[in-house]
């Protein structure tokens, strides 16, 4: 996938999730400072996605009208959402990753049906996903920072190589 970088990391009392800003058409870039992270359900959930802009609304969409439905239940609505854009005609052409996270869970959510929990609270997707996830899990491992501090070194280590990531950085976080 050609798409950004979001990567979500979890340490005491905290989650939190960022996204770079770029936004490329092809080989070139169309936008360097869109925001790919949102808070949900009364700001109890935080989401990410990676790919098509359009798709990845027209999913969010879907994953709020699931968490109302579910009560701000996370891993419920997710596994709906997995479920609906698995099987709906229209949903099933959708090309787009999401993370969601709350107190409780941070999930990957795909089209192929995946509802992913990470065993260690870290998870990436994207283009930029496999450096930003090693180096969100070496920092949970081995520094004292914050989750948000590791979630902007990722995604900042993870734009000096990915081409399809830059440093206008976007951090939400939750904290109990």
């Amino acid at each position: 996938m050609r798409s950004t970088t979001i990567v979500a990391a979890r340490r005491a009392g905290e989650v939190a999730i960022g996204g770079d800003g770029q936004v490329t058409l092809g080989d070139t870039v169309m936008k360097h400072q869109a925001v790919k992270v949102r808070r949900m359900y009364d700001d109890r959930v935080l989401a990410g996605f990676a790919g098509s802009a359009a798709d990845a609304l027209a999913l969010f969409e879907k994953l709020e009208a699931r968490l109302e439905e579910y009560n701000g239940n996370l891993p419920r609505a997710a596994v709906e959402l997995a479920k609906d854009w698995r099987s709906d005609r229209a949903l099933r052409r959708l090309e787009a990753q999401i993370i969601a996270c709350d107190p409780e869970e941070s999930l990957l959510v795909s089209g192929g049906g995946d509802v992913l929990t990470p065993d260690d609270g870290v998870v990436a997707i994207g283009s930029g996903s496999s450096i930003a996830l090693g180096v969100a899990r070496t920092l949970t491992k081995h520094t004292d920072l914050s989750a948000s501090e590791i979630v902007r070194e990722a995604l900042v280590t993870t734009a000096d190589i990915c081409i399809y990531t830059n440093t206008h950085i976007t951090v939400e976080t939750l904290s109990w």
